[in-house]
C-alpha cells in the first residue's frame, strides 16, 4: 500500500539576503507544514517544490509532529541552503489516512543526505528543540508485564528495545521499536548486561523511567560531539507535567502558608483559603513548590523562598507538582522546573549568516504588556469575537493611536485587562471592563500564533512572561 509514497528531496539554495521563494505554513483543518505560494523561478521552484507539498525533514531532521515556529526557525537557521524531505498533498493525505508512520517513510529516503550532511545542526541558538533529543519515558507496569523485550546488537553500545506490545505499557509511554536504552531510572546503563539491565527494571516494580534514543538522536550527538543525557531529553511525552499557577495578591495576602519539610528539605503548600485567590488560581494543600517567577527554589532556605514571593508586589507565578508528579520526575533524577523552564541545548558556533525565510509564524512567542492613555476618540482599537470559539481578538488598531503606539496589533489574542485575566470572560464583560478603566488602560496581550502555541503546549500565559 505504501510503495506509491514516493517523498522527494529538495535542495534549495539562495542567494545571500534573499528569499528561497515559498511560504511555510500551517492551516486550520489541514494536517502537516505546507509549501505554499511557490514563486516562479524562485529557488524553491528551480529546486522541485510545488504548492501543497508538506515537509517532512529539514537537513535531515523529521519535523512532521513538530511545533510549527520550530520548523520554521531550523529553515532560517541553515543559512542560504536548506535540504527539505516533502511529500505531495495527495500522498501525504493518503499516508495520514492509512497510518502510515511518516519518520520511517522520511528515514528511508533520506539517509543519503544524513551521511551527507553532518553540519550545520539543525539549531543556532540553543534556544530551539526541534533538534533529535533523547526521549525521557515513564512506564507504568501492567497485568502482562511492560511489553516489550531488550537485545543486544553486535558492535553497538547499549541495549534495544525489540518486540514491542502496540497496547502494551511501553507503547503506550512512547516506546518505539529500536530505541536505545540509555538510562533507568536516571541511573546509565549502557554498559550494563542484558541480565543487569533486566534486574533493575525489575527492581523499579510497577513503574520506571526510561531514557531513550533512536538512530537519528545517535547520528546527530555524535556528529556534534555532545553526549546523551537526561539534561538534553524531550520531556514531551511524560504523563505528569508541573502546574504554573498565577495569583492575584488579595487584601490578606495570597491566601496560603508555605512550610518546609525537614526530611526531604521540599517547600510544601499548606492551608490554602477556601475563597482565596491562590484557591481560585488552583493551588492546593501539599503541592510542591519548584520556582517562583521563573527562579528555582531547590537548595533555598524557608525565608528565602518566602521573601522571593512576597517580593512581588500585585501577583507571583508558581510552578508546582502534586506528590505524584514530584515522585516521577525524581525517578528520572530531574527537576519539574526542566518542563517549563528548559535550559538551552548544547551547541556547536553559531550560524553566520541568517535566511530571510517568508512566512507568517512568528517565533517570539512572548506575550506583550501594553499601557495606553485615552486619546480624543478613544483607545483606538475595536475587540472581536469568533462565534463560538473563546477569547477575544483585537482589531482595527487605529494609525499612531494609543494602542498602537502601545504596541497593540492587529489579530493580537486579549489575555487581560488591567492585571484580570479575561480569556474565560464574555464579550460584554470584557467591554465593560475597559470602559470602566478609566483614562488608562493596561493590556497583556500575544499574537494568535502565540496563542496557538501556549494553549498546544498547555502553558498559561501570564504577565511574568512579558519582557
Amino acid at each position: 500500500m505504501t510503495s506509491i509514497l514516493q517523498p522527494r528531496e529538495c535542495k534549495v539554495t539562495k542567494k545571500p539576503q534573499k528569499s528561497y521563494g515559498f511560504y511555510l505554513r500551517i492551516e486550520k483543518d489541514t494536517a502537516g507544514h505546507l509549501i505554499r505560494n511557490v514563486e516562479k523561478n524562485s529557488p524553491a521552484e528551480k529546486a522541485g517544490l510545488k504548492d501543497g507539498d508538506r515537509v517532512l525533514r529539514v537537513n535531515g531532521v523529521f519535523v512532521d509532529k513538530e511545533e510549527h515556529a520550530q520548523v520554521v526557525e531550523i529553515v532560517k537557521n541553515s543559512g542560504n541552503s536548506v535540504v527539505l524531505l516533502v511529500l505531495d498533498d495527495a500522498s501525504y493525505q493518503k499516508a495520514e489516512k492509512e497510518g502510515v508512520n511518516l519518520e520511517e517513510l522520511g528515514q528511508k529516503a533520506s539517509t543519503g543526505q544524513q551521511q551527507e550532511q553532518q553540519s550545520p545542526p539543525p539549531m543556532a541558538n540553543g534556544a530551539i528543540t526541534a533538534v533529535p533529543q533523547p526521549q525521557l519515558c515513564y512506564l507504568v507496569k501492567e497485568e502482562n508485564g511492560y511489553g516489550f523485550s531488550l537485545k543486544t546488537t553486535e558492535g553497538q553500545k547499549g541495549l534495544f528495545i525489540v518486540e514491542l506490545s502496540s497496547q502494551g505499557a511501553a507503547a503506550k509511554a512512547g516506546v518505539q521499536n529500536n530505541d536505545r536504552l540509555i538510562e533507568i531510572n536516571g541511573k546509565n546503563v549502557e554498559n550494563d548486561t542484558h541480565e543487569e539491565v533486566v534486574k533493575k527494571v525489575k527492581k523499579s516494580e510497577n513503574h520506571v523511567m526510561f531514557l531513550l534514543s533512536n538512530e537519528e538522536t545517535d547520528h546527530y550527538y555524535t556528529s556534534q560531539k555532545m553526549v546523551l543525557s537526561k539534561e538534553s531529553a524531550s520531556l514531551r511525552l511524560l504523563p505528569l507535567k508541573p502546574r504554573l499557577i498565577e495569583i492575584q495578591k488579595g487584601k490578606n495576602g495570597y491566601g496560603f502558608y508555605l512550610r518546609m519539610e525537614q526530611n526531604t528539605s521540599d517547600h510544601v503548600i499548606k492551608d490554602v483559603d477556601s475563597g482565596s485567590s491562590a484557591a481560585k488560581a488552583g493551588l492546593k494543600d501539599n503541592d510542591i513548590l519548584v520556582a517562583v517567577n521563573g527562579e528555582q527554589v531547590d537548595g533555598l532556605d524557608h525565608e528565602s523562598v518566602v521573601g522571593k514571593i512576597k517580593h512581588s508586589e500585585a501577583k507571583t507565578t508558581l510552578l508546582v507538582v502534586d506528590k505524584e508528579t514530584d515522585a516521577m520526575y525524581k525517578l528520572a533524577q530531574i527537576s519539574p522546573f526542566s518542563y517549563y523552564y528548559k535550559a538551552p541545548d548544547p551547541t556547536p558556533a553559531k550560524m553566520e549568516e541568517r535566511a530571510e525565510l517568508h512566512t507568517e509564524q512568528k517565533v517570539n512567542h512572548k506575550p506583550r504588556i501594553c499601557k495606553m492613555v485615552k486619546g480624543p476618540s478613544g483607545f483606538g482599537f475595536s475587540l472581536n469575537m469568533i462565534k463560538n470559539k473563546p477569547g477575544l481578538f483585537i482589531n482595527e488598531v487605529r494609525n499612531h493611536g494609543p494602542a498602537d503606539t502601545a504596541g497593540v496589533e492587529n489579530n493580537d489574542f486579549l489575555v487581560e485587562v488591567n492585571g484580570v485575566n479575561v480569556m474565560n470572560e464574555s464579550y460584554d464583560k470584557v467591554v465593560a471592563r475597559i470602559q470602566d478603566s478609566g483614562d488608562r488602560l493596561t493590556l497583556l496581550v500575544c499574537s494568535k500564533d502565540a496563542y496557538k502555541y501556549f494553549q498546544g503546549q498547555n502553558i498559561p500565559i501570564t504577565a511574568s512572561m512579558a519582557d
